[in-house]
């Protein structure tokens, strides 16, 4: 549609929606009568989706829509500028409000690329708007749980899950950045960077959102008491159950900061009770181990990293460099191959299932 290819991250998901877009240039005396000559003087507009029984005349809010879906489809159109310029000649100081009100109700209906497609334009006229700043992250949250949902059928597409999942995760950011006092931003800003395995800023943001909660009115949607309460004590909740989880990173951030004795006595304290299944707590035991010039500590670290993790190349790379260090040639070939053999079936999986990365 626009003989450029797209580069942001879920266009190509978005952009097949308005394949199928018809297109017509608004007459002479419509544009006259509505003041957009300037802006749309021979310029196509989609009027409708191609196969439509369209029947009699094409009204404004239609025009709007179909423009805005094109604009949040496919951001590189030829004419989205153009777009962009009649959405705020037609509607004004009221451009924003009716395109977040419209991706409300797509996301409502459970339509979250259409909700997307809407919320994009409207952050294309104001990129600033904590309403669809909001609105669009939730969007992308909600589409990227439904394909995750369908992938446990395996019928999901795992690409598509991490790009709407991390375009999610950057709005949301984003949303923070540019509304630091909006409490409802950092709620599922923490859920995100607890997805991630980001415990401490998980932490941090929830932190945030008991702050900015405590004694507020929720400022997008209607929200009661009873229902604030009840997010404030259930974030409460997970903050408590984080600090285990927020140690242990803070143990492991050591670790790679290069203060291995006292990110180890920090980890040490987690090899038994309910963290002890982690295995990235015995990745980074075996790193501190291996700095500081115990073998066997590490290997036996490494190994335990296997047992929970059994395809961890990580850990086989480490067990490999200490073999090879200590002159121990038949262990060392041991894990060279085995990484061999994971490496070459990850890669065959990756030719059956493009959308494996």
């Amino acid at each position: 549609m626009n003989g450029t290819e797209n580069k942001d991250r879920i266009s190509k998901y978005l952009s097949p929606r308005i394949q199928n877009m018809m297109f017509a240039e608004l007459s002479p005396d419509y544009l006259s009568r509505t003041g957009a000559s300037e802006i749309l003087s021979g310029i196509p507009v989609p009027v409708g989706i191609e196969g439509n029984d369209a029947k009699g005349a094409i009204d404004l809010k239609s025009i709007v829509l179909n423009m805005a879906r094109v604009m949040g489809g496919d951001p590189l159109f030829l004419y989205a500028d153009k777009y962009s310029d009649f959405i705020k000649h037609a509607l004004g100081e009221n451009a924003v409000a009716m395109l977040v009100s419209e991706g409300a109700h797509s996301a409502d209906e459970g339509d979250f690329e259409d909700a997307c497609m809407l919320l994009r334009a409207a952050l294309r006229i104001d990129p600033k708007s904590r309403e669809a700043l909001y609105l669009y992250a939730r969007a992308c949250k909600e589409a990227y749980e439904t394909e995750a949902a369908m992938a446990e059928d395996g019928m999901g597409d795992e690409e598509r899950i991490g790009l709407f999942k991390a375009e999610s995760s950057e709005t949301f950011e984003l949303l923070t950045m540019i509304h630091p006092d909006f409490a409802m931003g950092y709620y599922f800003l923490g859920y995100a960077y607890l997805n991630m395995g980001l415990y401490l800023k998980a932490k941090l943001s929830w932190q945030d959102f008991l702050r900015l909660s405590a004694g507020s009115e929720t400022e997008i949607h209607e929200m009661d008491d009873q229902m604030l309460a009840s997010l404030r004590e259930e974030i409460s909740e997970r903050v408590e159950e984080l600090e285990g989880p927020v140690e242990i990173e803070l143990g492991c951030n050591r670790i790679m900061g290069g203060d291995f004795a006292g990110g180890r006595d920090t980890l040490m304290k987690f090899t038994e009770g309910r963290y002890s299944q982690w295995w990235p707590l015995w990745y980074y035991l075996g790193v501190a181990e291996a700095a500081l010039g115990n073998k066997d500590e590490a290997i036996a670290d490494f190994r335990k990293v296997l047992t929970l993790s059994p395809s961890n190349t990580e850990a086989m790379e480490e067990l490999a460099a200490i073999y090879e260090a200590t002159g121990d040639a038949v262990n060392a070939s041991k894990y060279r191959k085995k990484i061999e053999i994971i490496n070459k079936n990850l890669e065959e999986e990756r030719t059956d299932n493009p959308s494996i990365n």
